[in-house]
């Protein structure tokens, strides 16, 4: 695995939130994942999901906007980057963003995320 290719999974695992595709996010978030939320909430992966499959969370735009700055170790990576997110919760909608840190461990051969967090960047 090199930087390149996690970077690929890392959109892959976007894509999947914003179209959505519920089966690749799944494989894609470890069992144990938990992001925090630019708000500061904690998330499990079965919360997170289960909000996108609800569509009381939808993203229309999630991408980064900068390049992806990477740490890889032999089963770990880190992520940092910036992206552009545009979301709709219930009739809520905010256009803003975020600084992410992203954390993936390879587990029985597979890449996934483990941790995420987002930051609104500053104004």
């Amino acid at each position: 695995m090199n930087a390149e290719e996690i970077c690929g999974i890392e959109r892959s695992r976007l894509r999947s939130l914003a179209e959505p595709d519920l089966e690749l996010a799944r494989l894609l978030h470890a069992v144990d994942y938990q992001l925090i939320t630019p708000t500061g909430s904690p998330l499990s992966k079965e919360q997170y999901l289960g909000l996108i499959s609800s569509g009381a969370l939808r993203y229309r735009a999630f991408e980064p906007v900068s390049e992806i700055a990477v740490r890889l170790g032999a089963d770990y990576a880190l992520l940092r980057y910036q992206a552009h997110i545009r979301i709709e919760e219930g009739d809520h909608t905010a256009d803003f963003v975020c600084w992410h840190i992203d954390s993936y461990e390879l587990r029985d051969g597979h890449w996934q995320a483990v941790w995420s967090q987002a930051t609104k960047a500053g104004a």
